[in-house]
């Protein structure tokens, strides 16, 4: 039978004490929410689990320093994303306008609670299923798949101009309905640049 551990002071002291079952708790409790969360960064389930067991395994070994009064939820969400971070940086260089964003979502994290977190990727998934059809599905292709306007235009028999104009389309819509951190959520979400 898994212990519970309804206190955050009383599960950080097990975990300090070595208790094992505190750690099943732990990651039981966190593992899916957190793969889910680094999912939305990644788009790639293998380095998601990857990013959240990293995570797991540091706070197992720095265990002994965790403090009693600190947030569980909100260092774990806070870790994954700083674990995200750092593996990005590793895979690419970094360029300028691409660091802009990166600290500037990394304020965003550091200001707001995991909870408006996952409500911002909720509502800017919302948003994008909001678009028109059409404007939607072109997007998606870009934003989502990766595909050059070139390519969407050839895949969805349409010319350049009109896969640029309904992409242009769709990030006005995106960023009158999110407000001026539009392009650092479509960021969070797609790591790429309009």
């Amino acid at each position: 039978m898994q212990e519970i551990y309804s206190d955050n002071t009383q599960l950080i002291q097990a975990l300090k004490s070595g208790n094992p079952k505190a750690y099943t708790f732990l990651v039981n409790t966190y593992h899916h929410k957190l793969c889910v969360y680094a999912y939305s960064f990644t788009h790639d389930p293998n380095l998601s689990e990857d990013i959240v067991q990293n995570v797991f395994m540091r706070i197992w070994k720095k265990r002994e320093n965790l403090k009693d009064d600190f947030a569980i939820n909100s260092f774990l969400y806070k870790s994954v994303y700083n674990e995200f971070i750092d593996q990005y940086r590793s895979q690419k260089t970094v360029y300028p306008l691409e660091k802009k964003y990166i600290d500037a979502l990394n304020e965003i994290v550091e200001n707001e609670e995991d909870h408006s977190l996952e409500r911002v990727i909720s509502l800017v998934k919302k948003e994008i299923q909001n678009l028109p059809p059409k404007c939607r599905e072109i997007f998606l292709l870009s934003k989502e798949e990766g595909l050059t306007n070139i390519e969407i235009a050839e895949y969805k028999n349409l010319s350049i101009k009109s896969v640029e104009a309904h992409i242009t389309k769709a990030f006005s819509i995106l960023r009158n309905s999110l407000g001026e951190k539009a392009n650092i959520y479509l960021f969070l979400m797609f790591r790429k640049l309009s």
